[in-house]
């Protein structure tokens, strides 16, 4: 099979090249060959041929990753457990998953009821990295379980087609790897990012820096951009709110690529950004776990207008094995301009939810598509096109509310609110007072200051119904996980 046979080959020819760099030591790609080929011998004779889906606690060390390897060398997928999310949580999802086996780095067992390979004390093996010859396309790669609205997560199975899918799609956009990259991999291994973020320059050889898990996250990226000169970076849009005091002593040369993805990006914090990359491409590409990875990209362009829609840059257009659609109620396409909700299809499409019959039902639809009897996705973001095919991003469909039996876009309410506060980092949030009727909250990241200019003048934009009736401040923005801005916690602060 393709993807595995060609990060076999990718791993054997750049022997002599460093893979990662964790806690700033360096491991090169023949040193991962070991400990990748380690971890196959303990699989092979610990793990049931039957047993396909193996959980992995998350650390962040060389056995970890070696372990995704390893497991999708003997055709086996894994399942991400952090083992710092609440112990149901992750009971929840080894239950969901029916994982019997775990690869676990940590110096002792953190889960004590299953069969538990401790990845660091393992004997070492010779060297193996030619792919078990049962594995299919449609074999599991991994099953990500993102949060569900009903508190227990929902589990995203992806395969190897979904993967290649992916992989074949992104090169197609000309990104040029080597192996003398040096690439940023910022993300939490239960962020489907993540994948990315090890994926490819394992592909093409390049050298991958982690960020150690007791590290604070953007001042720890902030020195590794700087002192390693990375070249190569996929990032989330809140990381650059919290670098943002530091812009003016960022100067980063040497930084070819640096994406953007998981949330909207601001086009204003965008253009700050490339002063401090003068010759990085910059791209927001946009994707739900649900479509592998990513599955739109947009280019940046420094000089020239970029598209946006509140403050916020455009997703571009469909990536080579994706087709978008935005449709209405009744799953039909709007017009040129119209808003409705984003839907996917394509090869990278997840099969469907894990075990989640009644989830499927709701997530996923078929239509006719050109002629064609076609499968896709609702996404759950509120979206526009325009004439050119570029999608702009308007928010989340869950992010409108109704006030007063108006439907109102809280990204809207955001956008004036920054350029109001001098571009000040700002969250609306919708929540139920005391009477159970809708008021809009405004959590401002900054010291406590008055608000009657900012009141004045956002009703000189928005009507009425649309002003925030209580502002909180907040010294920083919690973040989750996943590097995102952590909007269930701010809404706390209105409860």
């Amino acid at each position: 099979m393709n993807l595995i046979s060609n990060i076999q080959k990718s791993i054997e020819d750049n022997y002599d090249h460093n893979a990662f760099c964790i806690r700033n030591k360096y491991y090169s790609y023949k040193d991962f060959a070991q400990v990748v080929s380690d971890i196959r011998q303990a699989i092979q004779t610990s793990v049931e041929k039957t047993d396909v889906i193996i959980g992995l606690v998350t650390n962040d060390d060389i056995e970890t990753y070696a372990s995704i390897i390893a497991l999708w060398m003997e055709g086996k997928a894994y399942v991400p457990l952090n083992p710092e999310f609440p112990v149901n949580r992750n009971h929840t999802v080894i239950e969901q998953a029916g994982i019997k086996t775990i690869l676990d780095s940590s110096t002792d067992k953190i889960f004590n009821d299953y069969n538990t390979i401790l990845t660091k004390k393992i004997p070492a093996s010779e060297i193996n990295l030619c792919p078990v010859d049962h594995i299919s396309e449609e074999n599991l790669a991994y099953i990500f379980f993102t949060s569900g609205t009903t508190g227990t997560p929902k589990g995203v199975p992806i395969t190897f087609n979904n993967l290649s899918g992916f992989t074949e799609a992104f090169w197609k956009l000309g990104y040029e790897l080597t192996n003398e990259d040096r690439c940023l991999q910022m993300f939490e291994l239960t962020f489907d990012l993540s994948v990315f973020s090890y994926l490819a320059p394992i592909l093409k050889g390049a050298c991958i820096y982690t960020i150690p898990k007791d590290e604070i996250k953007y001042s720890y990226i902030f020195e590794l951009m700087e002192d390693y000169k990375l070249t190569f970076a996929l990032m989330v849009p809140s990381i650059l709110h919290y670098l943002r005091p530091y812009f003016d002593e960022i100067d980063c040369p040497d930084m070819k690529y640096s994406l953007f993805c998981g949330e909207a990006l601001p086009l204003d914090v965008t253009e700050e950004w490339s002063k401090c990359l003068p010759n990085a491409t910059i791209a927001n590409v946009y994707g739900p776990t649900e479509c592998t990875i990513f599955c739109t990209d947009y280019t940046y362009k420094r000089k020239e207008g970029n598209k946006s829609h509140n403050g916020v840059l455009t997703i571009g257009k469909d990536m080579f094995n994706t087709t978008t659609i935005i449709v209405d109620d009744d799953n039909n396409e709007v017009k040129t301009g119209e808003k409705g909700e984003l839907c996917l299809s394509g090869v990278q499409l997840t099969s469907g939810y894990w075990k989640n019959e009644e989830k499927n039902k709701e997530a996923f639809f078929f239509k006719d598509y050109k002629g064609k009897e076609t499968r896709f996705y609702r996404t759950g973001d509120l979206c526009t096109v325009d004439e050119e095919g570029d999608i702009l991003y308007l928010g989340r469909v869950d992010f409108q509310a109704k006030i007063q039996g108006f439907r109102v876009e809280l990204s809207e309410i955001e956008f004036h609110s920054k350029a109001s506060l001098d571009k000040m980092n700002v969250v609306a949030i919708a929540f139920d007072n005391a009477m159970n009727t809708t008021e809009i909250g405004l959590v401002i990241e900054s010291q406590k200051f008055e608000t009657d200019q900012l009141l004045e003048e956002l009703k000189t934009k928005l009507p009425h119904y649309m002003i925030p009736t209580q502002i909180r401040f907040i010294d920083n923005f919690p973040l989750n996980t996943n590097g995102k801005t952590d909007r269930k916690k701010l809404k706390e602060l209105f409860s």
